[in-house]
């Protein structure tokens, strides 16, 4: 340990720590490769696990609802905690959660498991953007931060085709196994990469809500809410209507999600250029166009090729979402980077548990069509919310 350089934040703003934004980068890489795996993997274990598809779905919704608890919690509570520490147990989380579900014997083990992960993955999230903030310069901050994000256009491309592959050829039990691999490379990197990172003390529960109440904060809090929660109840079902429906095999399934995935990179690339363009708009537009392809899935039926046309451009659209809102938030309240980012991954992940859950109920009572539906239609409020209440700029706090 006493190998680990000790940087403060002045150090960390005049010498930028590559090797650990990359090290961060893995560990969203990681997390959200677990988080999205029941969504290409749901079929076979609610066959194994002798559940309703919408019922294994709950648990993408376990690991949201307490991401949503972590996020809003983990600031205050670890004040006084090394985030370096801090950062590495949250990788343990992940490792422990991924052998819970590889070993389940029945669904509440597996869902134990995911709260596990729900854990690591809201606490990771939360801490990303701040910590970014604090290993390289000012100016560098917007080029760390979409290399952390990019970690979740990677697990988008690796999480659904090969979770699908691998889990046909060999379980879906081993495809988590996999993701405990991951985990272990993971930690070896942070441990050797991340500096120790001095808490900041002065944050309290009381400085979420001070946040949440400056201008234009709790408006675009919800609006991303809203956008991420069309977007998983739309993907978290998206395997079953590709087999249900268009009645495709395992390789065309795992060629569609494959599409989606280097689809959503390419869109995150993009969405960099867009963010730096207009943020405002780019913020607008992108829903407003995944909703006019959730409603274009619904009309074509069962052809494939135009099912998966639709799929690629859902994800080349929804790539700019993440660099976007990471953006508004570094924009909007700078000078509380933990706090906000705790907000914001609260409101992401409850939209993740309602899109998830809801979805779900959904799914069991009118299939795909009536998911995709109800996901267009918030994706749209969306659009409208964003289009009349969200100014990207500094939110001053009040006195």
């Amino acid at each position: 340990m006493d190998d680990v350089p000790q940087w403060t934040g002045a150090q960390a703003s005049r010498s930028p720590a590559w090797g650990a934004v990359i090290s961060m980068a893995l560990g969203v890489f990681g997390l959200v490769t677990a988080e999205f795996l029941p969504a290409s993997l749901l079929t076979p274990m609610a066959q194994e696990l002798e559940v309703s598809e919408g019922m294994a779905g709950q648990a993408v919704t376990a690991t949201a609802v307490v991401a949503l608890i972590t996020s809003l919690l983990v600031s205050a509570a670890t004040r006084n905690i090394d985030r370096r520490h801090l950062l590495l147990g949250f990788t343990v989380s992940l490792m422990a959660s991924n052998l819970m579900v590889a070993f389940a014997p029945n669904i509440t083990v597996l869902l134990v498991g995911r709260i596990l992960l729900g854990i690591g993955l809201g606490g990771f999230w939360t801490m990303s953007t701040a910590v970014a903030m604090r290993l390289v310069p000012d100016p560098l901050v917007p080029r760390a931060l979409s290399m952390i994000v990019s970690g979740v256009a990677a697990a988008t491309i690796i999480a659904a085709p090969v979770g699908s592959y691998v889990g046909d050829m060999f379980g879906w039990r081993s495809v988590f196994l996999l993701g405990t691999g991951l985990g272990v490379i993971t930690f070896v990197v942070q441990f050797a990469t991340l500096p120790a990172i001095a808490p900041n003390s002065t944050t309290r529960l009381r400085t979420l809500l001070d946040v949440l109440v400056r201008p234009g904060v709790g408006v675009g809090l919800l609006s991303a809410m809203l956008v991420f929660s069309g977007h998983f109840a739309f993907f978290t079902y998206l395997r079953p209507h590709l087999e249900n429906i268009t009645e495709a095999g395992i390789t065309a399934v795992s060629g569609m999600l494959l599409g989606f995935g280097l689809a959503n990179f390419l869109g995150s690339l993009f969405g960099g250029f867009l963010v730096e363009r207009s943020l405002r708009r780019t913020l607008m537009i992108v829903p407003l166009v995944l909703s006019i392809l959730g409603f274009g899935l619904i009309s074509v039926g069962s052809m494939p090729a135009a099912n998966a046309m639709i799929i690629a451009f859902w994800g080349l659209a929804f790539g700019a979402v993440p660099v976007g809102w990471s953006t508004w938030l570094a924009r909007t309240v700078p000078d509380q980077a933990e706090s906000a980012g705790g907000l914001l991954v609260a409101a992401i992940q409850l939209a993740i548990a309602l899109g998830a859950a809801s979805g779900g109920l959904i799914f069991d009572a009118s299939g795909a069509y009536g998911v995709f539906s109800a996901a267009s239609i918030v994706l749209f409020l969306a659009a409208v919310m964003i289009f009349v209440g969200v100014r990207p700029r500094t939110a001053i706090a009040t006195a």
